[in-house]
């Protein structure tokens, strides 16, 4: 039950959203356990972001949001394959991405809870 959320402040087209949601996709399986079978996206683009007081280049920030423990060895793998992900489609240098992870110990789904 994992979910991502990106708020970036660029411009998406239609393609770069598929390519994200693809990627990502693939990249989510890096937590063990967890796939795209399950994976929600979610993708906010022009979205008005400042870092260190400036909005002069594209940046991002990204929520990870997973059902279950934390798993801090494979956050750490899944945060360099999501910057590389969104500097390769978006051109969104990783110096200009923040990551937030979140371990959800109850997830709704299908009128119940997990």
């Amino acid at each position: 039950m994992p979910f991502i959320n990106s708020k970036v402040s660029v411009s998406m087209t239609q393609q770069q959203e598929i390519e994200l949601k693809t990627r990502l996709g693939q990249a989510i399986s890096l937590i063990p356990g967890k796939s795209e079978n399950w994976l929600m996206t979610g993708f906010e683009d022009n979205y008005h972001l400042y870092f260190r007081g400036d909005n002069s280049e594209p940046m991002a920030f990204i929520e990870v949001k997973v059902f279950g423990q934390e798993n801090p060895a494979a956050f750490e793998k899944l945060t360099a394959e999501i910057m590389n992900i969104f500097n390769e489609v978006l051109g969104i240098a990783p110096d200009h991405i923040y990551i937030k992870y979140e371990a959800v110990a109850n997830w709704g789904w299908n009128g119940g809870n997990f």
